[in-house]
C-alpha cells in the first residue's frame, strides 16, 4: 500500500455523495487521497425524477452542482464514465483513464430490470437520469401536438406505465395531475386521454398496508387512472402493450418502472452477484475484498427476517454514512462498525396535496402525507448541504 492511501468512490447518487462528505468530514489533513468519480459534473434527487418526467416540476429542482456539496480541495472531482471495475488488480477503467485505489466504494446506481419481457428495451422509456427525464417529457407534449395533426390518433393521447411499485404510482400521479394542462394547451377533449397502470404483482405498492394502497388506487382513479393489477406486460411493440390476458393497449407512450437491477459492471467484475447485486459482509463490504465495499442499488443487505431489504434513498445514504467511518477504520486500524438499517418510515407522494406514508405503526394520507414528503426532501438538502441548499431548492409548505 502507498505511503498515502487511495480511496475511489464510484457514483454520486445518494449512497457515493454521503460517503464522499463523511469522508471529507472524518480524515485528517493528508490521511488518505479521495476521488468522487461521476458521469456529470451534478447529483441529482432521483426521487424527484418522476416529476420533470410528468412535467409538473423543472429538471433544475432536480439537480444539485456536486461541487456545491464536496470540498475540493480534499476531494478530487473526476467527471467521467466508468467502463470496468478489476478488483484483483485494485484499478478501475475510465473511459479516458486509468485509477488505481487502495480503498474502493461502489455506488455506481441501478439500471432498469426488464425481467427479459420482448420489446421492453427497445420501445418502454425508463425515468433513470436528468437525460430521460428531458425525453419523455418532450415526449408526451410531443404526442399532444401530434394527435391534433393526424387523422387515426387515438394511440397518440394513450399512456401505458408499467409498475405500480413506488416510482410507477408517483409517476402516474403526476401524469394524472399534468393531463389536464396539456389538454388546456393543446385543445384535446381530457375524456380522449387515457393513463393504464400495469402491474404483474398482486397488488399495487407492496410493502404498504392495504387500507393505504385501497386509498392510493381510488385517488388516481378519480384522476382518470386506469389500473390493471395481476396482470402482466407480456410484450411491448411499437404499437403498445400486449398483456397476459391477451388483451393490446395502443399506446405512442409506454414508461418502465418494474424494477431495479444491480449494475452490469459489477457482474463482468467478477463479484457474485443476484439480479446484479451483491451480498454484502455486515460491514458492506464485498466478499473475498476487504478493501471493497459496495452500496445503494448493487448491493444486497438482509433484514432480521432473512429477506432483501429494498434498494430506497435512506438505505443508500446511511450506507454511505457507515462505509465511510469503515474506510477511516480500516486506514487507522480500529475497529469496524456494522451496519444497521434504521427505518425512517415510507412516504409516496400522489400528486398535488396527496400522499400516503407509514412512519412506525402510524398510517398517514392525504394532505399530511404529502407535506410529510416535503419535509422528508427538504431534511435530505439539509443533510446534504445545509442551510443554503434547502432555501435554494426546497418545496416549502
Amino acid at each position: 500500500m502507498s505511503s498515502i492511501p487511495k480511496i475511489v468512490i464510484l457514483g454520486a447518487g445518494y449512497g457515493g455523495i454521503l460517503t464522499a462528505q463523511r469522508l471529507q468530514k472524518e480524515l485528517n489533513y493528508n490521511e488518505a487521497d479521495v476521488t468522487l468519480v461521476n458521469r456529470h459534473d451534478y447529483h441529482y434527487i432521483t426521487t424527484h425524477l418522476h416529476m420533470p418526467a410528468a412535467g409538473t416540476d423543472s429538471i433544475e429542482n432536480t439537480r444539485i452542482s456536486i461541487s456545491k456539496l464536496i470540498d475540493e480541495f480534499k476531494i478530487d472531482l473526476v467527471k467521467s464514465s466508468v467502463k470496468e471495475i478489476r478488483p484483483q488488480e485494485k484499478k478501475v477503467i475510465l473511459v479516458d483513464g486509468t485509477l488505481s485505489y487502495d480503498y474502493l466504494i461502489v455506488a455506481l446506481g441501478g439500471e432498469p430490470e426488464s425481467f427479459g419481457i420482448p420489446g421492453l428495451d427497445e420501445y418502454a422509456m425508463t425515468i433513470r437520469s436528468i437525460n430521460s427525464v428531458r425525453l419523455i417529457r418532450k415526449h408526451i407534449e410531443y404526442q399532444f401536438a401530434l394527435y391534433k395533426n393526424e387523422k387515426t390518433p387515438q394511440e397518440r393521447i394513450n399512456f401505458v406505465v408499467g409498475g405500480a411499485g413506488f416510482s410507477g404510482i408517483e409517476f402516474v400521479a403526476e401524469l394524472a395531475d399534468r393531463i389536464p394542462e396539456l389538454c388546456k394547451e393543446y385543445d384535446v377533449d381530457p375524456h380522449l386521454v387515457n393513463i393504464y397502470n400495469c402491474e404483474a404483482a398482486p397488488t399495487a405498492l407492496p410493502g404498504f398496508a392495504p387500507e393505504l394502497v385501497e386509498y392510493a388506487m381510488d385517488v388516481l382513479r378519480r384522476k382518470g387512472v386506469t389500473f390493471k393489477i395481476g396482470i402482466a406486460i407480456k410484450e411491448c411493440t411499437r404499437e403498445g402493450v400486449l398483456l397476459a390476458t391477451g388483451e393490446e393497449i395502443k399506446a405512442a407512450t409506454v414508461v418502465w418502472t418494474g424494477g431495479i437491477r444491480g449494475n452490469h459492471m459489477i457482474e463482468a467484475a467478477g463479484f457474485e452477484t443476484m439480479r446484479g447485486r451483491v451480498k454484502v459482509d455486515e460491514q458492506l463490504r464485498a466478499p473475498e475484498y476487504d478493501n471493497v465495499f459496495i452500496i445503494g442499488d448493487n448491493s444486497l443487505v438482509m433484514n432480521p427476517e432473512g429477506r432483501p431489504y429494498p434498494p430506497t434513498a435512506q438505505i443508500a445514504m446511511q450506507q454511505g454514512v457507515c462505509t465511510a467511518q469503515n474506510v477511516v477504520s480500516t486506514i487507522r486500524n480500529k475497529p469496524l462498525k456494522k451496519f444497521e438499517f434504521s427505518n425512517k418510515g415510507t412516504v409516496a407522494s400522489l400528486g398535488k396535496g396527496e400522499g400516503i406514508a407509514v412512519i412506525g405503526n402510524k398510517l398517514l394520507k392525504g394532505w399530511s402525507a404529502a407535506q410529510l414528503k416535503k419535509v422528508v426532501d427538504m431534511r435530505y438538502l439539509l443533510t446534504i448541504g445545509g442551510i443554503p441548499l434547502m432555501l435554494k431548492k426546497g418545496r416549502f409548505l
